[in-house]
């Protein structure tokens, strides 16, 4: 079965060979990067928490060789996403023991802390926008294995396009898919371990889909991962506060939680393809007018009457 066009990128053995691998998920919003955190969370040896988005700038600011163990605990506390992974700062500062300071032992510290609230010894993140900085975290973190998921950009679209967050036209939604893909692909060169997977695979097909991605980021198959639904509603109770943005808005808890409602009940074949029936075809025309050309790459089908336009998959919406 294939999962993906592009082939699994290796590279150098990491730095320390005892050290398991960490997936990280990623892609576009909506393409089903929270249904894969629960179905490889719900494994007895990983947890991955709510989304941290705090490693690309971590890294940035520990780039300054006099930042301290104390800026790292200050920034990682003042950052929004802080108060779903239900850690105490202490004990942060207290695990991250002796004097002398590194960001990737201190992140590695911050995830196995988390990874021990669930009695689990592995670990992995699930953060979307990683995508655009694969390679600083891989950097940060050389045992990363990345995972884009990927999904259908016009059922992307019927997802998003209500979003606060999200962009405000189909023509936008267009544009912003294809760049991020090429972006995200536009790394691979320079990633030891990446893997593409189709979110349409890992609905049809979950067990064997699952099976590679275990065998990629080197844990044994275990079947509870199908049941992944019946641990959802205990694992989504993290994101039971209102989260703030750095712009200052605020998400308020019911909607962070009805956005990831369908990881509650096992995968929905009938949410597949949902552009067929739910797309208007003047909406379908101008999406793939734009992405027609990404569509046809990455196998998707394209019947509508006008097809892609040449040349407009580079477009930026």
């Amino acid at each position: 079965m294939v999962l993906s066009k592009m082939e699994m990128q290796s590279g150098p053995l990491l730095a320390d060979v005892a050290l398991a691998p960490m997936p990280f998920i990623v892609g576009t919003g909506r393409c089903g990067t929270t249904l894969l955190r629960m179905m490889l969370d719900a494994h007895p040896d990983l947890a991955i928490p709510p989304e941290t988005h705090f490693i690309p700038a971590l890294a940035r600011a520990f780039q300054d060789p006099s930042r301290r163990p104390q800026d790292f605990l200050e920034l990682l506390h003042s950052f929004h996403t802080w108060q779903d992974f239900g850690i105490e700062v202490g004990a942060l500062r207290e695990a991250l023991g002796a004097p002398g300071f590194s960001l990737t032992h201190a992140l590695r510290t911050f995830y196995r802390l988390y990874a021990e609230k669930f009695g689990k010894a592995r670990w992995g993140d699930k953060t979307p926008m990683y995508f655009a900085d694969m390679s600083v975290v891989q950097g940060v973190m050389p045992e990363a294995r990345f995972i884009h998921l990927i999904r259908d950009g016009r059922d992307v679209a019927l997802s998003i396009k209500d979003l606060w967050f999200g962009p405000n036209s189909i023509q936008e939604v267009a544009g912003w898919w294809v760049s991020r893909i090429n972006q995200a692909r536009s790394q691979v060169h320079e990633l030891h371990w990446y893997l593409e997977v189709r979110y349409e695979d890992l609905v049809r097909d979950t067990e064997n889909v699952l099976q590679r991605i275990c065998a990629f980021i080197d844990v044994p198959w275990d079947p509870i991962m199908l049941d992944y639904h019946k641990r959802a509603p205990e694992r989504l109770a993290e994101l039971r506060r209102d989260r703030p943005w750095p712009d200052g808005r605020i998400m308020r808890s019911e909607d962070r939680l009805a956005m990831f409602s369908l990881v509650l009940r096992p995968p929905r074949v009938d949410r597949l393809e949902r552009w067929r029936t739910e797309m208007a075809p003047t909406d379908r025309e101008w999406f793939e007018g734009v992405a027609g050309a990404m569509l046809h790459e990455l196998g998707y089908a394209i019947d509508s009457p006008g097809g892609p336009r040449r040349g407009s998959s580079d477009e930026d919406g």
